[in-house]
């Protein structure tokens, strides 16, 4: 079963220079150590997703001078999970990207969650 991403967990633009965390306000009840299940729809500029430093795109665009990378998402995360739901919403999981209006991509890089998996 792939990682559930949950409350803090790290995401990251690929043109941006710097990790930011993920907040969830899709839903508050659901929770895993104590801390919000994400779902797809957790892709709020400003809300969920901060700004991930300098956009490197951007900046190439502004003859180099540094220019925010402040997320544009165009749609929710994909795919999400196929088997896992929250108030009627997929849960978010690794690896689930959003693309980025300006051109990059975001990802999560670590999920803020420990999955025991037993043998």
């Amino acid at each position: 079963m792939p990682p559930v991403v949950c409350e803090n967990a790290t995401c990251m633009c690929a043109a941006g220079t710097a990790p930011q965390p993920l907040s969830v306000t899709s839903q508050m009840i659901y929770k895993i150590d104590g801390m919000k299940v994400a779902t797809i729809m957790d892709m709020t500029p400003g809300v969920n997703l901060k700004p991930f430093g300098t956009c490197n795109i951007l900046t190439a665009s502004a003859s180099g001078v540094p220019t925010p990378c402040v997320p544009a998402p165009v749609g929710p995360w994909q795919p999400g999970s196929v088997v896992q739901g929250v108030m009627g919403l997929k849960v978010l999981t690794i690896p689930a990207t959003v693309n980025c209006g300006v051109g990059g991509v975001i990802s999560v890089v670590q999920p803020n969650n420990i999955i025991e998996q037993s043998v």
